[in-house]
């Protein structure tokens, strides 16, 4: 395994906070988090993202589902506060786990030179719960999604499309 390009701390026991810088400008990453077109290229990993709902309103609801070969996995939430280019705060949670939702607060810091900064930090009702997902390779899977996010970055750069 190589070396992620985040930094994950446990604030407390039941928090942590993720930050991972990109090679883009802050327009373009907010377009990624907030565009379900670009959303569902990177969000799964790279794998097929179906964006069956997403009403990015405070108050609104989203719910993507995760597919590759022999499996799937839904996840859902509501977005408790968005503002433009600056923060989305939302609940999330994995259907495989209902009843286990964290509060993930993501803000983005231009950088500038068209470099940007995500910072996410996630609540757990439980120590537990915080200790399960990183068990099961939340960590991981974070780092794939983030290294679909930067293909993602670049094509769209380059102008290219899919």
């Amino acid at each position: 395994m190589t070396a992620f390009k985040h930094s994950l701390t446990r604030a407390d026991e039941r928090s942590i906070r993720v930050e991972r810088e990109f090679d883009a400008a802050l327009d373009l990453v907010w377009r990624a988090y907030s565009e379900p077109e670009l959303l569902r290229r990177w969000w799964g990993r790279g794998h097929d993202v179906a964006v069956e709902r997403f009403e990015f309103v405070r108050g609104g609801r989203w719910r993507f589902v995760e597919r590759w070969d022999g499996g799937s996995a839904a996840f859902e939430g509501r977005f408790r506060e968005v503002q433009p280019k600056t923060l989305i705060s939302q609940t999330f949670e994995y259907d495989g786990a209902p009843g286990h939702p964290s509060i993930e607060t993501i803000e983005l810091v231009d950088l500038g030179g068209g470099r940007t900064k995500v910072v996410i930090t996630a609540l757990f009702l439980e120590k537990a719960d915080l200790d399960a997902i990183i068990e099961h390779g939340m960590e991981e899977g974070m780092a794939q999604s983030w290294e679909a996010l930067d293909g993602v970055l670049a094509e769209v750069q380059a102008g290219v499309s899919r």
